[in-house]
């Protein structure tokens, strides 16, 4: 009988060494992505304990946009984006929509009045098992551009002990540190809160790109834009506790909620990673097709409640652009989202259940 091939010593201790090497370098790379290696690095986790020090801790609850309603419905498209996309959602037909109307901050019990931003996630479930999930605000730009920026405004307006609210020094003096917000500031100042989100339009503020047929790339924003008109104008008060849901669920007691999907292209030099940043007016729009909303449900046990609304989740035929906030956004939310889901009605302070879906 043969005997077995035996490894030279220095062969096998050369394997082991470089089997030790790799999975060194595959923990240095986790604990730095981890921020363990790298305490000043900004991580998702620091972003997310950000968020949750301003609002405090409401277990169960999303991180930010805590306070929110179901909705559920279909998008029927017009096809005149099937040019632009080889994505399903735009040939001719029905989707079916899971969305959320939100307010921003992590508070589940804030007054609807105390901000002038609504925002509308929404996930179409595409025929072919793929979806494309986005979240819109209101608002036409964003505060700031980068992932950074953003925690730095956390910070800033992080509400002092003592009062309560945000200390105005270290507001100025990030505002001031940071001009891209001035087109952000102006809308939140000439915005007064609206008592409807059915009233609203809801921006992508991130770019994408389409990709058709052949493989061309088009940078694309999108927004919904309303048919409902009646009321717009309406003012919710500082202190009103719960008018948008209130509206929003009279308002469908009528019928279903339509709103426009408007598709803009980018012209030559329009800026993809910069959401602070508008496009001109009179840049190439698409009618995509007609958002229908047509039930509602309470968040707690609505189907909306386990969704992660990633906007980095597309289907084939979108892809994310340049915007550094778009993978910003999608690690944030992973986390939120992790937190959220693990906790319990035995966690003190609990006040609520949330299920892996």
């Amino acid at each position: 009988m043969l005997e077995p091939e035996r490894t030279p010593p220095a062969r096998s201790t050369w394997r082991w060494a470089v089997i030790a090497a790799s999975v060194a370098v595959l923990l240095l790379l986790f604990g730095y992505t981890a921020g363990w290696l790298a305490p000043h690095r900004l991580t998702p986790q620091r972003i997310v304990d950000a968020l949750q020090r301003n609002a405090g801790l409401h277990p169960g609850y999303r991180r930010n946009h805590a306070k929110g309603i179901c909705v559920t419905g279909y998008f029927d498209s017009s096809g005149n984006a099937s040019a632009y996309s080889r994505a399903i959602v735009f040939a001719p037909g029905r989707t079916p929509v899971v969305g959320r109307f939100a307010i921003p901050g992590g508070n589940p019990g804030a007054p609807d009045g105390g901000t002038p931003v609504r925002s509308l996630a929404l996930r179409f479930d595409l025929a072919n098992g793929q979806q494309w999930r986005t979240g819109m605000n209101n608002s036409p730009v964003f505060p700031v551009a980068t992932p950074q920026s953003f925690y730095e405004q956390l910070v800033a307006s992080r509400p002092d002990p003592a009062t309560g609210h945000p200390d105005p020094l270290k507001l100025a003096a990030f505002y001031a540190a940071h001009p891209e917000t001035g087109a952000f500031r102006a809308w939140a100042k000439e915005t007064t809160p609206s008592s409807s989100y059915v009233t609203e339009s809801y921006y992508g503020l991130d770019a994408f790109y389409l990709i058709d047929a052949g493989g061309k790339r088009h940078a694309v924003r999108w927004s919904a834009v309303p048919e409902a008109a009646a009321g717009a104008s309406e003012m919710a008060s500082a202190t009103a506790p719960d008018v948008l849901a209130g509206d929003l669920q009279q308002r469908l007691a009528n019928g279903p909620l339509r709103w426009r999907l408007m598709l803009t292209l980018a012209a030559p030099g329009d800026p993809t990673n910069d959401a602070t940043r508008a496009w001109p007016p009179d840049r190439h729009i698409i009618d995509a097709g007609t958002l229908v909303i047509e039930h509602v449900q309470p968040q707690d046990n609505g189907p909306c409640r386990d969704i992660n609304y990633d906007p980095t989740v597309l289907p084939d035929g979108i892809v994310v652009s340049d915007d550094p906030l778009l993978a910003a956004r999608s690690a944030a939310y992973a986390n939120s989202y992790l937190r959220r889901t693990s906790e319990h009605a035995g966690v003190p302070g609990a006040t609520r259940v949330e299920r892996q879906p």
